[in-house]
């Protein structure tokens, strides 16, 4: 749960960032101090270099958090962070799609329900977007931003525990940062600019809070069944919401609330285990 506070704290001062210096800068400055902060660590901890295998492994869940991470912050310089994490709730339903195609797994009718019910919860959400907004112009980019972030989120989730159970916490937080910023490094001539003071000084403070939330993640995903981690996953709403208030002024409206709950209906259902299953592997936990 540590994590999870850790993680809404820094979606917090990145949006801050991204606000100021857009989500580019924001990104690639805060890979190069998280890179920065945990090699000293890592040599510190006497780890190895990683195997190629893990290597690789690193190398394409990095890619998938950095999609994930530009389209979900810039979202979120566009709509209340509350609502942004509410429909990021959605991709455990997607993950399920994604390990029927990668991993070969059965969808059971039970997430199809599941699926219906987290779908109806993003409509609830969008609808007051599309209300508050005026129309579809303005409200859909945001929307499919963070939709498209969730389909990244989904794929990430796949890789994560994989990853967690071959490579320390130190290791995943530093090579995490380090393919992040090798990543988005090839648009910096174009893309790059000097960050402001107050930019440069939300950017530290969400590379410090991003490598100890992965770091804490890594460590509890190692340790423990995916099915015990899920609810308590989603208290990343209440930290999103906490935090979008402090920072920013945002008030939690009556639908996004509705359409959290029908959307966290849907996981509940989806990634519940059958008791005539006993053997069914651990279904793959959310992160914010």
């Amino acid at each position: 749960m540590t994590g999870l506070a850790t993680f809404s704290v820094m979606d917090a001062v990145m949006k801050s960032a991204s606000i100021d210096g857009g989500v580019y800068n924001a990104m690639l400055v805060r890979a190069g101090i998280g890179t920065a902060l945990m090699v000293p660590l890592w040599l510190l901890t006497k780890n190895r270099w990683p195997a190629p295998a893990t290597l690789r492994l690193h190398a394409l869940r990095s890619f998938a958090a950095a999609c994930m991470a530009m389209l979900f912050f810039w979202a979120l310089v566009r709509m209340p962070m509350a609502e942004a994490m509410a429909l990021s709730f959605i991709a455990p339903l997607i993950a399920l799609y994604l390990a029927a195609v990668m991993l070969g797994e059965r969808i059971r009718p039970a997430a199809i329900a599941a699926s219906l019910c987290g779908l109806c919860g993003v409509i609830v959400i969008g609808a007051a977007r599309f209300g508050e907004e005026g129309s579809l112009a303005a409200s859909a980019p945001a929307l499919l931003a963070v939709l498209g972030s969730a389909v990244f989120y989904a794929w990430n989730l796949i890789l994560q525990k994989r990853q967690s159970l071959i490579a320390g916490p130190v290791e995943v937080a530093l090579f995490q940062n380090l393919f992040v910023g090798l990543i988005l490094l090839p648009a910096a001539p174009w893309l790059a600019a000097v960050p402001s003071p107050g930019a440069l000084n939300d950017v530290a403070i969400g590379a410090v809070l991003a490598s100890i939330s992965l770091m804490l993640l890594s460590w509890g995903y190692a340790r423990a069944e995916a099915q015990a981690l899920v609810p308590l996953e989603y208290t990343a709403f209440v930290w999103a919401a906490l935090a979008g208030w402090l920072w920013f002024g945002e008030t939690v409206t009556a639908a996004t609330i509705a359409g959290t709950v029908l959307i966290v209906v849907g996981c509940a259902i989806a990634t519940r285990r059958r008791a005539s299953d006993p053997a069914a592997p651990d279904q793959v936990p959310t992160v914010p």
